[in-house]
């Protein structure tokens, strides 16, 4: 972070007197603009709700440019990334700065590999729970509870303690997220295998049954890797800030973790792919392609209160560059599971269609996102629509868990104390109960 020569004069109207503030230039995107001494020297503070105009920190993790619909993990084009190499490749350098030799990467697999298995208490926190809880909340409990576990490393300033639980998180959440379909559907636990890679690993854990074995198919495990590398991480958003908020106050990394859990629950940030999903079933069942017409027009009329899902998205203003990605694996998926006649995917694929011929669409750039195009994959490869969630909080991870690192070490980090505006009642006196 470099100050620039550009400095910007504040000037306010009061008549007090003017301000310099200093500009911070990055390696890339727009200055910032330091207001630190805002309020010391004016008494004002900023307000901006959704701080949708600022940079709450300095990070050399991730970089999005919407305009451009370019999206970089430690500079390196996530279409490069998803295309040339694994998961565990791309935690390795969101956690290290850089990508992995083919040593590094091996050592790397290996001890991510040997953490797979959670203490076998653990499956009495998933009996505590109903059959019927929804993925999420079981998550966010057992995240949570593995601070119980791990006392040997919540030192926060110990950077080998934070290696460790980093390592841990990224192993152990597959195994806590396959427990928790497990549990729901009432099948026996399945134990994580040292031989398989990170994905096939993880859906292996899913989808095996001790009457049979469980033989991975590679288009598939592919298919889930990809998944993963597209959501490991996306810059300062809902969730990942709120990891950093909680990990400003020094809460463990654990805690952390299950606190952007939460935050990505919310239908508004990690569920859009789930109510993609439910969006197309609700269609099928009101009569599918017959009526594709009728509900397209009723998303272009403003007095409807028909929604698109999927469509668009609050930081990309051109396609997602995750979903051109994502596209293509879905009809790669669809194609090896010959599904593509499969009513609710066909309307999916009809969808798609009109979204990207449609000048209304294509005039306020409302393409598919990547919520729209993994909800189909994650269903195809038979994730229900309830854990669509959990995968994006098992891929997300690694990005929230180095974002926290990155917080730790920065010596300008301070706990996190947003301002407001206050607009409630003024000063007043409370009156004896018999005078109100």
């Amino acid at each position: 972070m470099d100050a620039s020569e550009i400095k910007a004069k504040l000037t306010l109207s009061n008549g007090s007197k003017d301000l310099d503030l200093p500009v911070f230039k990055g390696t890339l995107g727009p200055e910032v603009i330091d207001i630190r001494k805002l309020y010391g020297a004016t008494g004002m503070f900023t307000y901006d709700p959704g701080f949708m105009s600022t940079a709450s920190c300095n990070s050399t993790i991730t970089y999005i440019d919407g305009d451009k619909g370019e999206l970089l993990y430690r500079g390196y084009p996530i279409e490069q990334l998803a295309t040339g190499g694994d998961f565990l490749e791309t935690c390795y350098l969101l956690l290290n700065g850089e990508l992995p030799n083919a040593t590094q990467k091996k050592e790397f697999t290996h001890l991510v590999t040997q953490h797979t298995m959670v203490h076998e208490q653990m499956t009495f926190f998933y009996r505590g729970f109903r059959r019927d809880s929804h993925p999420m909340a079981v998550l966010v409990g057992t995240v949570g509870a593995l601070s119980a576990f791990y006392h040997d490393s919540l030192d926060i300033n110990d950077p080998r303690h934070r290696e460790v639980s980093a390592i841990r998180l990224i192993a152990k959440l597959p195994t806590l997220v396959a427990m928790a379909y497990k549990y729901v559907i009432g099948q026996p636990f399945v134990y994580p295998r040292n031989d398989l890679s990170y994905s096939a690993n993880f859906l292996r854990m899913m989808f095996a049954v001790p009457a049979e074995e469980y033989v991975p198919n590679d288009v598939l495990v592919r298919a889930f890797d990809r998944i993963l590398i597209l959501h490991a991480d996306h810059e300062q958003n809902a969730s990942t800030s709120t990891v950093r908020l909680a990990g400003s106050s020094g809460a463990n990394p654990f805690a952390c973790i299950a606190a952007g859990i939460a935050c990505l629950w919310g239908p508004a940030h990690g569920g859009a792919n789930e109510a993609a999903l439910n969006m197309l079933k609700d269609l099928q069942a009101q009569g599918g392609e017959a009526r594709l017409g009728e509900f397209i027009d009723k998303v272009k009329d403003k007095n409807s209160n028909v929604k698109l899902m999927g469509f668009g998205h609050r930081v990309y203003k051109n396609y997602d560059p995750r979903a051109k990605l994502m596209r293509e694996t879905c009809h790669e998926v669809l194609d090896e599971l010959g599904l593509h006649d499969d009513p609710l995917f066909k309307l999916a694929m009809a969808l798609e269609k009109v979204a990207l011929e449609d000048e209304y669409f294509v005039s306020r750039k409302l393409y598919p996102n990547v919520d729209f195009y993994s909800g189909i994959v994650q269903s195809a490869l038979g994730i229900p629509t309830t854990l669509f969630t959990a995968i994006f909080a098992l891929a997300r991870t690694v990005g929230w868990i180095a974002q926290w690192n990155e917080m730790i070490s920065d010596p300008e980090q301070k706990i996190g104390r947003p301002r407001q505006l206050y607009v409630g009642a003024p000063r007043r006196d409370v009156k004896p109960i018999g005078e109100r």
